[in-house]
């Protein structure tokens, strides 16, 4: 059984067949430190008073939410009044729609949960939904009512389950117009092209997570732990400065730099800590 409890529990409906399914969180909410703001004489944490500029503190009951419309201006609005429009949370997610793995932009993408049968009952029409959406490389699309709110998903297979991640609406993303209306619209020299093809084809592997480690995260716990030993001396880091980048002109023969970079017989598995990784598909 998952260590974690589900998030949410109901039926994965698709047309007349009903799934019974729990759903989790796939990431770790403490996988990284988190820090408060200490009073250093006192070893007390720091609070933050309410206050309203030329008024002061003033009381939590006099409070209210509000939606700035103009610069300064805002409607205001009761928890009561919010409570009132939020939707209950349902107990099935229908499948409307399905599209092709590649079909939605990565950008849309937000928070991934995993999708298990609730019973043994569950199970056989589970295996039938998660293996069709691999043999059709298809992802199902749908709308889940939760904690008030209402988000999009798409659904994909994932190892022996199911894998739901939570998309941005169209309003949340940015147009990217205005950020890419300075690149120039001609296209690459076809040669450089070529040999940059083939140094991707060099380094290319299989995505492996597990290659890659989050170097800032892993120091900054070991000197949590240093300064826990300590008990309170000072802590030296042996953290080296950043290199600095070599002074020097920016012309850079681009067709001489990838050739000797397809020369230097690099491996095909990435090291740690090295690149990043690309989305992945269904498996």
């Amino acid at each position: 059984m998952p260590a974690s409890r589900p998030v949410w529990k109901g039926q994965l409906r698709l047309s007349l067949v009903s799934i019974a399914v729990e759903l989790y969180a796939a990431t770790k909410a403490n996988a990284k430190p988190s820090f408060r703001q200490i009073h250093e004489p006192t070893g007390k944490p720091i609070h933050y008073e309410k206050v309203v500029a030329g008024v002061g503190p003033v009381d939590k009951d006099e409070i209210m939410k509000g939606f700035e419309y103009e610069k300064g201006d805002y409607v205001l609005l009761t928890d009561k009044e919010i409570d009132a429009v939020k939707l209950e949370t349902r107990k099935t997610l229908e499948l409307t729609q399905f599209v092709g793995v590649c079909d939605i932009d990565p950008i849309y993408y937000d928070k991934p949960y995993f999708v298990v049968p609730a019973d043994d009952l569950a199970e056989d029409a589970f295996r039938v939904l998660r293996d069709a959406l691999r043999e059709s490389q298809k992802i199902g699309i749908g709308q889940l009512a939760l904690r008030g709110k209402e988000y999009l998903v798409a659904i994909r297979p994932s190892g022996t389950g199911l894998l739901l991640e939570t998309l941005h609406y169209e309003d949340e993303i940015r147009k990217s117009d205005s950020y890419f209306a300075g690149i120039g619209k001609a296209k690459a020299d076809k040669d450089m092209v070529e040999v940059a093809e083939a140094l991707i084809d060099k380094k290319t592997a299989p995505f492996d997570a597990d290659n890659y480690k989050d170097h800032y995260q892993a120091a900054l716990r070991e000197l949590i732990s240093r300064k826990l030993k300590s008990k309170g001396k000072k802590v030296t880091t042996d953290v080296e400065p950043p290199e600095k980048r070599a002074e020097g002109s920016n012309v850079v023969d681009l067709m001489s730099a990838l050739k000797k970079s397809l020369e230097t017989g690099a491996s095909a598995k990435p090291k740690s800590g090295t690149g990043s990784g690309s989305r992945r598909k269904a498996s």
